[in-house]
């Protein structure tokens, strides 16, 4: 735990004086006030995240954490678990959705296996296991606490060496066959909504297997009793090694001032653990779109996020958060390449603030 302490330590609250000084500049662009919209929010706690009135996102990767579920032995998904190592092998041959658009976005993939049950992982893949899969959190707790524990630290660990590396900005994405399961009753546990309300399809269960997943969920809650009060042993008893390892990148990138843009269900849910573990962190995370997973909804209202995009995805692996990172550079670009009514001798319709934000008299 000495890691994790360590880290939760150096989280810092945003940066008020840079935020009030990028706000100054954001009004003072040659457009009206405000009518950039949540363009101008962004840019502005970007400068609270990064503490400067300059702040870049250029530099940017993808963290793709893989784990397997014991949990798949009650049938919660449409596809066998041999998928979440096929599904790795297509992200290194940079051939699968997440892939397509980082590339786009200008983005780094990192595929790291921190729990599946491969032995044999293709070549690219960031080795970091903390045990091959989760048990059956239907019959008791999925990990222990003390695995729980050091999934959070490889996230910790990657997002500090990202850091080191120059990276600006991560997103955030995720592999596992039947991960959906233990996201939704996270979610309900740190929610106390019905598992009936939080559960979704998934990767596309019919409606009998939607009820059979609930009453999946319902039995691992009643089984292992998590304490929605301690994010670990929520992440112990019934979460996943790839959600820990995400809630880990979170806490990790928040202690080095790196943003971290969120994708779906999964990675919301690991936002919502890191979230309980050290509140301070939401002010780093951004969230991308809006999932069609119900749980969803729920995880960005309890972290009082709005999501930037809504296009009935559920695919996950990253995908969102690759789409929203050029919406993000945007507003950095239009803070640094736009004109002020200053450079065209014009009186800015912005009321004159001090370094504070305060109205000068």
């Amino acid at each position: 735990m000495g890691k994790l302490l360590q880290v939760l330590n150096e989280i810092e609250r945003l940066n008020i004086v840079s935020m009030h000084q990028m706000r100054k500049r954001v009004n003072n662009l040659t457009k009206p006030l405000g009518s950039l919209g949540r363009l101008e929010e962004i840019a502005i706690r970007l400068a609270g995240i990064t503490g400067s009135v300059q702040p870049s996102v250029g530099n940017k990767a993808i963290i793709v954490m893989c784990g397997d579920h014991g949990v798949v032995q009650e049938g919660v998904s449409a596809y066998p678990q041999e998928v979440t190592g096929l599904m790795m092998a297509n992200f290194i041959r940079q051939s699968a959705a997440v892939n397509v658009l980082a590339h786009q976005a200008g983005a780094e993939v990192h595929v790291v296996d921190i729990g599946t049950v491969l032995t044999d992982l293709p070549e690219g893949v960031i080795q970091r296991k903390v045990r091959p899969g989760t048990a059956n959190m239907a019959k008791g707790p999925a990990m222990t606490k003390e695995e729980a524990v050091a999934a959070i630290h490889v996230g910790i660990d990657m997002a500090s060496e990202l850091a080191d590396k120059g990276i600006e900005v991560i997103g955030l994405g995720e592999m596992g066959i039947g991960n959906t399961t233990p996201s939704s009753a996270m979610t309900a546990v740190f929610t106390n909504h019905p598992v009936e309300r939080i559960t979704g399809r998934g990767t596309g269960i019919n409606d009998e297997a939607l009820a059979a997943k609930a009453k999946v969920i319902e039995r691992a809650i009643e089984v292992n009793r998590p304490n929605p009060g301690d994010a670990v042993d929520v992440l112990a008893k019934v979460g996943g090694l790839e959600i820990a390892g995400l809630a880990g990148v979170i806490l990790g990138a928040a202690a080095r001032k790196v943003p971290v843009v969120i994708d779906g269900v999964i990675t919301g849910a690991a936002a919502l653990a890191a979230f309980r573990i050290e509140p301070r962190c939401r002010d780093y995370l951004f969230a991308s779109h809006l999932s069609v997973e119900p749980a969803h909804r729920i995880v960005l209202d309890e972290l009082g996020l709005k999501p930037l995009l809504h296009l009935d995805m559920r695919l996950g692996e990253g995908t969102g958060a690759a789409l929203a990172l050029p919406v993000i550079e945007s507003a950095l670009q239009l803070v640094s390449k736009m004109a002020t009514f200053e450079d065209l001798g014009i009186p800015s319709p912005a009321p004159e603030e001090d370094e504070f934000g305060l109205a000068v008299q």
